[in-house]
């Protein structure tokens, strides 16, 4: 099943099939940060990240893949935090990329470069089935507004469900998704759901694009693999509803990740 500690990057071409890079480490060859200390960082041999910055540089099957970011954004959220099961943080929301990514010679840079998220999971094993999406909305006016929602099973029957958007300076946390027409097959997650203080949200994610990215998942106990599927050049739009205000619409073209795994038919 290949070695214990793995660093992926997956080129997302504007025209043409995505591409991922995997390459593996032995668990001796890890460095990372002890539970609960700060700064955080891990590091397995040129590939290291930080709180703040990541870079790494790999060769896999005659190609060469780099990168130097920087990162910095407003917002940061803890979606998902289960005790054992695991937990799935975003410790930058609304992030903006600058420096450098070199692929084969071809070198991108600029500050900004790009923007996006950066998050971390963990758990022991990977869930029976998932669905997550995080979408970056550029706006005219103001600062860009994100939303992050996860699906996943969970014990003795359990589904866990909650979506957060971060928009005008405010935080609004959902837990009361509503799911239209749910399936794992046309990669296309549509829902709706309200906040405490009354935000209605209506949300469309589309990642049945040409940037459909099939991966296999190795268990982490090395009994056998799983097929994940990907789309880090989604399209998003929401409609947002509150009390004595105008409707307002959110769209980005490409500025949305949504990934499925295992058999999910809705909550």
């Amino acid at each position: 099943m290949g070695e214990p500690v793995q660093v992926w990057a997956t080129w997302f071409p504007a025209e043409g099939p995505p591409k991922s890079f995997i390459q593996g480490f032995s668990v001796e060859e890890l460095k990372m940060s002890a539970r609960g200390q700060a700064p955080f960082h891990f590091q397995v041999g040129k590939n290291r990240m930080e709180e703040n910055c990541c870079r790494g540089m790999m060769r896999v099957d005659g190609h060469s893949v780099s990168w130097d970011l920087h990162y910095r954004s407003t917002f940061r959220v803890t979606l998902s935090s289960k005790g054992w099961i695991g937990f799935s943080r975003t410790p930058h929301s609304d992030a903006i990329f600058s420096g450098q990514v070199e692929l084969d010679g071809r070198k991108f840079s600029g500050d900004p470069l790009g923007f996006g998220v950066q998050g971390h999971n963990c758990g022991y094993r990977h869930r029976s089935f998932w669905v997550w999406t995080h979408a970056y909305f550029p706006r005219d006016r103001g600062p860009a507004s994100t939303l992050e929602a996860l699906v996943y099973d969970m014990p003795f029957g359990f589904v866990f469900h909650r979506a957060v958007l971060w928009h005008e300076g405010k935080e609004y946390v959902f837990r009361n998704l509503k799911e239209i027409n749910p399936s794992s097959k046309t990669m296309q997650w549509n829902f709706c759901c309200v906040s405490k203080e009354g935000l209605h949200l209506h949300a469309t994610v589309d990642g049945s694009g040409p940037s459909l990215h099939r991966l296999v998942y190795a268990k982490t106990d090395c009994t056998g693999s799983f097929e994940v599927r990907n789309n880090s050049l989604s399209s998003a739009s929401i409609l947002i509803e509150q009390a004595g205000k105008p409707a307002e619409p959110l769209e980005t073209r490409i500025g949305a990740v949504l990934e499925m795994a295992g058999g999910y038919s809705g909550i």
